[in-house]
Parts: C-alpha cells; sequence; structure tokens
C-alpha cells in the first residue's frame, strides 16, 4: 500500500498498522528533511507530485518487492507540500516473517520509488533562492529558479 500525504507522517500509527504475530522481522525507513545539501543552507523542502501516477507505480514497486523478497506486509507514505527541517518527507515499513526480506523489500522499495515515481522536490535556501532537485533539464533552461 502507498500513500501520497498533504498530512503529517505518523510514523507510530503506521509502524502499528504493521504489526503481525507472524512477523519476526520489521524494518523501516524514515527520509527527514535535512538543512543542507550539496553546500546549500537548506530552510525547507516542498514536493509535488502527479498522485494518480505515483500510486500506480508505486503499488507496481511494492509488488515487485513482494514477488522478489517474500513479506507479510508493506507501507509507503510520501508527503506533499512544504515541510520544514526534520520533519519526515517519506516513510516505508516492512514486515516479514524473517530480517532479511524485510530488510532487503525496504531498501528496494526506497530506491525504486526515488527513481520511479513522479514526485518532485524543490529546496528552499537560506539565501531566498530555490531549486528543484534533480531537475538537470530544467537547469539546462534555467527554469529551476
Amino acid at each position: 500500500m502507498i500513500e501520497i500525504s498533504e498530512a503529517a507522517i505518523d510514523t507510530a500509527a503506521l509502524q502499528r498498522s504493521l504489526e503481525n504475530p507472524a512477523a519476526g522481522g520489521y524494518c523501516a525507513f524514515e527520509g527527514r528533511v535535512r538543512n543542507e545539501n550539496e553546500g546549500h543552507a537548506v530552510v525547507r523542502l516542498e514536493y509535488e507530485a502527479c498522485e494518480p501516477l505515483a500510486i500506480a507505480e508505486g503499488e507496481k514497486v511494492i509488488a515487485e518487492a513482494q514477488a522478489e523478497f517474500p513479506f507479510l506486509d508493506a507501507r509507503c507514505v510520501h508527503r506533499v507540500g512544504m515541510l520544514e527541517i526534520g520533519e519526515c518527507a517519506v516513510w516505508i515499513g516492512v514486515a516479514s516473517a524473517h530480517r532479511d526480506e524485510a530488510f532487503r523489500a525496504c531498501r528496494y522499495i526506497i530506491d525504486q520509488i526515488k527513481v520511479r515515481l513522479p514526485i518532485w522536490k524543490k529546496e528552499h535556501y537560506a539565501d531566498g533562492n530555490s531549486g528543484w532537485v534533480g531537475c538537470e533539464r530544467c537547469a539546462q533552461h534555467g527554469i529551476a529558479d
């Protein structure tokens, strides 16, 4: 299950949603907003997504992870909108019978989400500038600022 959310991510509630007496392994990943990137002082982030496509592709990613690393349950939530330093931007949790599947599935899911989902990140800097992260085409044409 994948969700795109404008609300703060409740990591404790998500963890509880994956509780299962058959799960001997549980792994979670939290991507948080940091205050620096590539030498720039970051004051906040802004995420945008094409939600229908992000959900559809995210479900494919989770299904692929399930086929490769059989687990009991997995959840993913990605924020959109303005996020402040320290806020959770993306959360992934996997419950499985064994720890290895939980670790490997969690890693697979975050790695694939970062490259495949139509979710864009804009950094807002302390000097007043801003820029879309990883938007090489935009940067080449001066669109990022």
